[in-house]
């Protein structure tokens, strides 16, 4: 009986000692947001889908279906402690809204290199400071405003008819 009661105490006496070490330990241990360095060096982030009206005459055309990335040093990016890339976007659809336009569906008749450095000027003017450094398409679209209603039409199931509603609740109830 007294051998139960020793090894009782020991148990307990080695798991007091072993929280306590670990708490001794995680107290004393750094936990990373110290004077951490990180690696300098170009860092890469994708922006939202951006979908724009192409208004034309008063009525919406279609849109602009874009997919951008944007390239910053990362180290700045770090020191910012904003996101960045909600800035991005709106300029992005800013700039694709007021200087883009599509002629007759065609993309072709827009000045990327243009448009892409007046994103990357206005961005870190609303940043305040040189942090995108280049500003990246990764696809861009146009849809037109009846193709899209076609698309629609294809892809949505046909309404069922008055009669398969009544015979599908009456088997329901049976």
């Amino acid at each position: 009986m007294i051998r139960l009661i020793f090894i009782g105490l020991w148990v307990c006496v080695v798991t007091v000692l072993s929280i306590y070490g670990t708490a001794y330990w995680a107290a004393g241990s750094t936990d990373g947001k110290g004077d951490v360095t990180f690696a300098s060096g170009p860092e890469y982030r994708r922006l939202p889908i951006i979908n724009v009206p192409m208004i034309i005459d008063g009525s919406v055309r279609g849109y602009v279906i874009a997919k951008l990335i944007f390239t910053a040093d990362s180290g700045q990016l770090q020191r910012l402690g904003i996101d960045p890339t909600t800035f991005v976007t709106s300029v992005a659809f800013n700039e694709f809204y007021q200087n883009g336009r599509v002629d007759t569906g065609k993309l072709s008749k827009y000045n990327f290199k243009e448009m892409l450095d007046n994103i990357k000027k206005a961005s870190n003017e609303k940043l305040n400071g040189e942090i995108v450094q280049d500003v990246l398409i990764d696809s861009i679209n146009y849809i037109d405003k009846n193709d899209m209603r076609k698309m629609a039409d294809i892809a949505a199931p046909p309404p069922p008819e008055k009669g398969e509603k009544a015979e599908k609740s009456s088997k329901a109830t049976h």
